[in-house]
């Protein structure tokens, strides 16, 4: 079923089911996130929601807004946990060489992998992650797979365009873009928000 106004659409409807919203920049991933949270909050108990935040700091990119999290934009109970790494670098806005590049993307993956490990080992029914796609970038997938299949309901989002595709000639860009295909393939439903750009779509939406 294809999904045209994703506003239209609620919590109750992706409960117990995988779902990956995608988008280009500024395409309002993390807000359409963060209300299905809050929508979520309304009906589950808060101990059975987790959110991993994987966003770095927002920063702006050719004058748009790039990265952010969730706790930016809205307020959560403290009964839920919230994961995030102490730190991530934006690497193809941030680096500067090939060489900062990739280390960027390694130092993120070991953070990354830090709260990802805690959810395996104390995994809830509900989990939330924002900016899935920058851990993609390592080319590392199956803790992102475990994690998902360790939980009754999936719902994350993550970066699938053009405006970020220059990565000095590492192919992160490309790395990242056949993971988020790879991880569409096994969910249930795909959000698709329409920016400026446009790129190739996964087959399955919603």
């Amino acid at each position: 079923m294809q999904l045209k106004d994703p506003a239209r659409h609620s919590y109750l409807e992706l409960a117990r089911r995988k779902t990956l919203i995608l988008g280009e920049i500024s395409t309002g991933k993390t807000s359409l996130t963060a209300r299905f949270l809050k929508e979520a909050l309304q009906t589950e108990n808060p101990k059975d929601i987790t959110l991993i935040d994987m966003a770095p700091d927002k920063i702006i990119h050719r004058g748009k807004p790039i990265g952010g999290r969730i706790l930016d934009i809205t307020e959560l109970p403290c009964a839920m946990r919230v994961l995030q790494p102490s730190r991530v670098n934006p690497p193809r806005h941030s680096a500067k060489s090939k060489e900062e590049l990739l280390k960027f993307v390694e130092d993120n993956r070991k953070a990354i992998e830090e709260v990802l490990d805690i959810y395996l080992d104390r995994p809830t029914p509900i989990l939330f992650i924002n900016d899935l796609s920058i851990y993609l970038q390592s080319g590392r997938w199956r803790k992102i797979f475990e994690a998902m299949n360790r939980s009754e309901t999936f719902i994350a989002n993550a970066y699938y365009g053009e405006t970020l595709k220059e990565d000095l000639g590492t192919e992160v860009s490309e790395v990242e873009k056949r993971l988020v295909e790879k991880l569409s393939d096994r969910v249930d439903l795909i959000i698709k928000l329409q920016g400026e750009q446009r790129s190739r779509k996964p087959q399955h939406r919603l």
